[in-house]
């Protein structure tokens, strides 16, 4: 249901090429950041996710030191079977990248895809509430953080579909509970289809029993419209963590915190 996905090499200043998508591809995170900043956020952004990413979803052992092993073992062997060894270490798959940043086109707004095992709304969850114990933001130039568990074309049909499969562990799972729920939608650069209208598209996925509560909800819908872009997640402590702004919730530690020495972005 993701839109076609085409890649373009960029390149950095060692000459080296760096991967990244020229268009958006869920799952991921929508991060917002200071204007003219996009590239410096990008790259405080890889940092803080693979640090996280490594912390929740820990890889097998590096290649590099089954490499250090095998070159161990390697030493009492002949000049042909080292030579054959080292083939085959080249061409032993390389790790593939968790977090592809993704090309917005536009100010203050970036998007970064995340691949399997890496699931977005628990990776934006523990940064924001790391953030809301410490009040350190560990980043410079990003803001609020959401997290996109799928996404799809921007039309009704699909919208839906994607819906229902990211409400079903919330909302069908939950045999005998009810929530109160929320619809956080936000457009950007969009104008096809109305608010109204994606609302109630919304709002019909979300099984029966489960009531709207405005004001104090358990259970938020996060949607984010971008172009022709759709991306939905469901999350909790929405209110209570400042939207995930990292800046507010870390202005909210201190202000609680007046005697707090710490470093907002240590």
């Amino acid at each position: 249901m993701s839109p076609a996905i085409s890649f373009s090499p960029r390149i950095n200043k060692d000459g080296t090429p760096v991967w990244g998508k020229r268009y958006i591809d869920g799952p991921g995170v929508w991060v917002t950041c200071v204007k003219g900043k996009e590239k410096q956020a990008v790259g405080e952004l890889y940092e803080l996710f693979n640090g996280l990413g490594a912390e929740l979803w820990p890889e097998p052992q590096d290649d590099d030191e089954n490499d250090s092993d095998a070159a161990d073992s390697d030493e009492g062997l002949s000049i042909e079977a080292q030579i054959a060894s080292e083939v085959s270490a080249m061409k032993r798959p390389k790790k593939e990248q968790r977090f592809t940043n993704c090309q917005t086109n536009t100010p203050c707004v970036v998007f970064i895809s995340c691949k399997p095992p890496i699931d977005p709304v628990k990776l934006v969850m523990k940064h924001v509430q790391n953030v809301h114990e410490t009040g350190l933001t560990h980043t410079r130039y990003s803001l609020r953080f959401s997290p996109v568990s799928a996404s799809c074309v921007t039309n009704l049909p699909e919208i839906q579909t994607v819906c229902r499969t990211v409400f079903e562990p919330f909302f069908g799972e939950a045999v005998g509970q009810k929530f109160k729920y929320k619809i956080e939608l936000r457009i950007r650069n969009h104008t096809t289809l109305s608010r109204t209208d994606l609302i109630e598209a919304i709002a019909k996925c979300v099984p029966e029993g489960h009531t709207v509560d405005l004001d104090d909800p358990e259970l938020f819908i996060i949607v984010e419209v971008f172009k022709s872009i759709c991306g939905v997640s469901v999350v909790r402590d929405y209110y209570k963590l400042q939207k995930f702004n990292v800046v507010e919730i870390a202005n909210a530690y201190t202000a609680a915190n007046p005697k707090s020495s710490a470093n907002r972005i240590e």
